[in-house]
């Protein structure tokens, strides 16, 4: 508005525009999803990339410009003025209620997602949600073989075949998927690292115990999960460092790390995973 005080979230809804200015492209979506399901003229239910918000669950790679919602009175749902209305089939357990709205559960908004998505933004919310017990693969399976009607499932067991509760964050699942995408063998999830008495040590986000490599995804998140009171950041990589330092002092093994500047450039990031991974192959 012109004073300043407040922003428009969409036709007729408001918000402060203080509060609007810290949200992150995520949040600003679930305030628009608000504002949908509040004008609707109908009942309708968050859904699909709409209902991640409300969860905290991660967005990324995710087309945010529309709100999904799903209609419970199985008409034909629209698409007009950013909002995309479905009309799937919903079963007993498919809605809860989340912070005072009706939203899809975390298993259907899983499988709903596997169809607006590509493959490793869909895998990213899959493993999100098995990670931290919101869903399983078995639930996972036993919804999927109810959606046989639904369009745009082609990549849906695909997901569902790679998802893992081991991976913990969106660079992790996006590290797997490059190894996936470039045809490199699929490591070990958080492999922990044991010392000659059998002792865990350490765990490292990927592992190749046959060939004696494991991997590290060096994020943000990770650093600041780390860091503890009093301390810096180049305490923390310091401490880092000298972990890596033990872990292949005990192992003998090589470590590879990789960035979000690395995912960004796949192809040679797996081309020099691989030369890693096959050290004698490279040479010849």
């Amino acid at each position: 508005m012109a004073d300043g005080v407040l922003v428009r979230v969409r036709r007729g809804a408001y918000a402060s525009k203080p509060a609007y200015d810290v949200l992150d492209a995520a949040g600003r979506h679930g305030l628009r999803a608000r504002a949908v399901v509040q004008q609707a003229s109908t009942r309708v239910v968050l859904s699909h990339v709409s209902g991640l918000p409300e969860y905290d669950a991660p967005t990324w790679g995710l087309d945010l410009s529309d709100v999904h919602v799903t209609r419970p009175d199985g008409r034909a749902g629209r698409h007009e003025a950013g909002v995309h209305q479905h009309c799937g089939t919903i079963i007993d357990g498919d809605v809860v209620v989340r912070n005072g709205l009706e939203v899809m559960s975390p298993t259907r908004l899983v499988l709903e997602v596997t169809t607006v998505g590509t493959l490793e933004s869909s895998l990213v919310v899959a493993n999100h949600f098995l990670h931290c017990g919101a869903t399983t693969r078995q639930a996972l399976s036993t919804r999927a073989a109810l959606m046989d009607k639904w369009p745009h499932t082609l990549r849906t067991g695909l997901v569902l075949r790679l998802a893992d509760d081991r991976i913990e964050s969106v660079g992790e699942t996006r590290s797997f998927v490059l190894l996936f995408n470039h045809g490199l063998p699929l490591p070990v999830p958080q492999y922990p690292i044991l010392d000659r008495d059998g002792r865990a040590i350490a765990r490292v986000d990927f592992a190749w115990p046959e060939l004696g490599v494991f991997l590290e995804f060096d994020g943000k998140v990770k650093y600041e999960k780390l860091l503890r009171p009093g301390q810096r950041a180049s305490d923390v990589v310091l401490a880092e460092k000298e972990r890596e330092r033990l872990i292949c002092r005990t192992t003998g093994w090589r470590c590879i790390r990789i960035t979000w500047a690395d995912l960004g450039r796949p192809a040679a990031t797996a081309a020099m995973i691989r030369d890693e991974l096959f050290p004698t192959l490279a040479v010849a």
